[in-house]
């Protein structure tokens, strides 16, 4: 079993601290900057692709060549997590796999991340940049899990994706997953490529990953498991109930290879950790009018937020940023776009996309969150929260159990 506090493999080295700009409040150790290129989770299907044999795919992650892979992704499963668990997990931290740990992009949160997968891209170039988001020359929001009619998901995200490469080069390509979410925006938007094929059980899930493995000279199937972070979100990853959830994910991982043929590699990933959000540790967006002075759109998650400001106003920025690094002190990092997109959380980012981060970020260290419960009234409700650079939030397993 490799060290939590590592990267993986003997020789990786550990994931670096996120380099901070000169405006920084403070440089806090032990962030993680997202290894876009060199370890993330953008990095999972191209390197099976190439595992796959395709050519003009690079396999960054060191994956065995083969003809069939499944791609198992639980919402949730953090790398730390995982090892401080290892006993609920004997499967997945169990002798005989090989593990290393990924970092998933900024903010670390479902659709980025999800999108970073099926692309294989970095957010500043696929623009699925927080779980909700400006809509450039608009006054609303983007929820990227809900999706908006009026928001195009070719357009948002134009980028082919690693599946529709996968597809055009003969590989078999299937996504299994909710029914709820076959055409979602965003399934479009960053899982397009290949067949869906609905499964609303575990039952289902297994028997069509199964099914898909099989079809074709070269396949490839991404099954996504979402319980895990229902969990985390409304019980907390300190709670019995998320331990017995991360069994039950365990078990289901084992079950599934169980039931797969011997030629399919199988890879377990995460999409981001979790931290649990105590009530005394949340700050609300309406609680002072002074934090809402300058800011005409809250989005982004409460672990990394996304304040808007006036367009029309270029000094609006500068004063939201000393607002809340006076109300937060060193309880979150404040900054600029400007100065996120230069520390590089975010990839290249794209002049389309820039819009679409917001003018201050926010992100949270320790066990704080910036609510904004006006707009958003389930906040509150949720325990466990992810999104932010900490490596609890950042790092994820790749399980390789060949």
């Amino acid at each position: 079993m490799t060290s939590p506090e590592g990267g993986g493999r003997p020789g990786t080295p550990p994931p670096p601290s996120a380099p901070q700009p000169p405006s920084a409040p403070s440089a806090r150790p032990g962030l993680v900057l997202p290894r876009y290129g060199a370890g993330a989770l953008s990095d999972v299907v191209p390197s099976a692709l190439a595992a796959l044999g395709l050519e003009g795919e690079r396999d960054l992650l060191g994956l065995p060549p083969a003809d069939r892979y499944v791609v198992l992704l639980v919402d949730g499963l953090g790398w730390h997590l995982l090892h401080a668990h290892a006993e609920d997990a004997p499967f997945l931290t169990g002798p005989g796999r090989i593990r290393r740990s990924l970092t998933v992009g900024a903010p670390s949160t479902t659709s980025t991340s999800l999108t970073s997968l099926g692309t294989g891209l970095a957010p500043g170039r696929h623009g699925v940049v927080g779980y909700t988001m400006a809509v450039p020359g608009t006054d609303r929001l983007l929820n990227t899990l809900r999706w908006d009619t009026t928001v195009e998901p070719l357009v948002w995200q134009p980028h082919r994706t690693a599946f529709e490469r996968g597809v055009s080069a003969g590989v078999a390509v299937t996504t299994v997953s909710r029914k709820a979410f076959r055409g979602s925006g965003i399934t479009v938007a960053g899982l397009r490529g290949g067949e869906f094929v609905p499964a609303d059980s575990a039952g289902q899930a297994t028997a069509g990953t199964v099914e898909a493995s099989r079809r074709g000279d070269r396949s490839l199937v991404y099954l996504y498991e979402g319980d895990l972070d229902w969990t985390g979100h409304r019980e907390g990853v300190n709670a019995p109930a998320w331990r017995h959830q991360l069994s039950a994910a365990d078990s289901f991982a084992a079950r599934l290879r169980a039931s797969l043929p011997a030629d399919v590699v199988l890879l377990v990933t995460g999409d981001h950790g979790m931290v649990d959000v105590p009530p005394d540790a949340r700050v609300d967006v309406d609680s002072a009018p002074e934090l809402r002075a300058g800011v005409r759109l809250v989005g982004g998650d409460p672990r990394l937020r996304f304040l808007y400001t006036d367009p029309g106003d270029s000094g609006a920025a500068d004063d939201v940023v000393a607002t809340w690094r006076e109300r937060l002190g060193d309880g979150a990092l404040v900054l600029t776009r400007d100065d996120a997109i230069a520390a590089g959380w975010f990839g290249e980012v794209e002049d389309r996309v820039r819009p679409r981060i917001g003018d201050v970020v926010i992100a949270a260290l320790d066990d704080l969150a910036v609510e904004c419960r006006r707009e958003f009234p389930m906040e509150p409700l949720m325990v466990g929260w992810h999104g932010s650079l900490t490596p609890a939030e950042m790092l994820v397993p790749l399980v390789i159990a060949g």
